[in-house]
């Protein structure tokens, strides 16, 4: 299968995580396709720090309001109750705990819920931006990421080596193979990609991971 249906399937079932009601944000990267899962009708206020909240389905250029993006630069819609506001307003929402959710991409994650997404050494980096508060403020962290890097490197590992975003802020990670669970004895699979096994996700997977003794749901 294409890594962009993997993928594709990967944001739907992250899109799942969101409950009617909640204040999430949806971070650079995958997450930004998240809004696209969602029904035209599903009751979520979205929140993209860069200063809107209320996001409607990303548009193609020629369709789009040029001024009106998300904080990964997509083109964004707005929907009936989308708000505008300055940078100050929009890390004063993150800042004082308003957001339910946060969803962002990852490098590298720990075994204990430490993330690396802003930094790799001898590459550029605008600097750690708005994904420190979001990680660290938000009620919820998950994560979207592929399991891999591009030279099959794992990206989930018992200890990160890259610079750190946050400690211990992870909750939930969502890859192209499995979906998987930080607690307190480390990684514990829950779901697995349709075509993979758990076997595949071990071998993937640098730091131990608890396989549960019971058939696991797919996605």
């Amino acid at each position: 299968m294409p890594l962009s249906d993997v993928r594709d399937r990967m944001v739907a079932r992250a899109a799942r995580e969101i409950a009617p009601g909640m204040v999430v944000n949806l971070g650079i990267g995958l997450p930004t396709k998240v809004v696209n899962h969602l029904p035209a009708d599903f009751p979520v206020c979205l929140h993209t720090e860069n200063g809107l909240t209320g996001i409607g389905p990303t548009l193609p250029p020629e369709k789009a309001d040029r001024n009106l993006i998300d904080a990964g630069g997509a083109y964004v819609s707005t929907i009936p109750g989308s708000a505008f506001f300055d940078s100050a307003t929009s890390f004063a929402i993150v800042r004082s705990g308003r957001l339910d959710l946060t969803m962002l991409g990852a490098f590298e994650v720990s075994a204990a819920g430490d993330l690396a997404n802003w930094r790799i050494p001898g590459k550029f980096s605008p600097g750690v931006g708005g994904g420190i508060e979001l990680a660290q403020k938000a009620r919820r962290v998950v994560v979207l990421t592929t399991h891999t890097d591009r030279a099959g490197n794992a990206k989930l590992k018992q200890e990160c080596s890259l610079p750190l975003t946050a400690r211990a802020c992870v909750s939930r990670i969502f890859t192209d193979m499995a979906v998987i669970d930080i607690t307190a004895v480390g990684f514990v699979l829950v779901e697995i990609a349709e075509g993979v096994s758990a076997a595949d996700v071990v071998a993937a997977t640098d730091a131990p991971l608890v396989v549960p003794d019971m058939p696991l749901p797919t996605f």
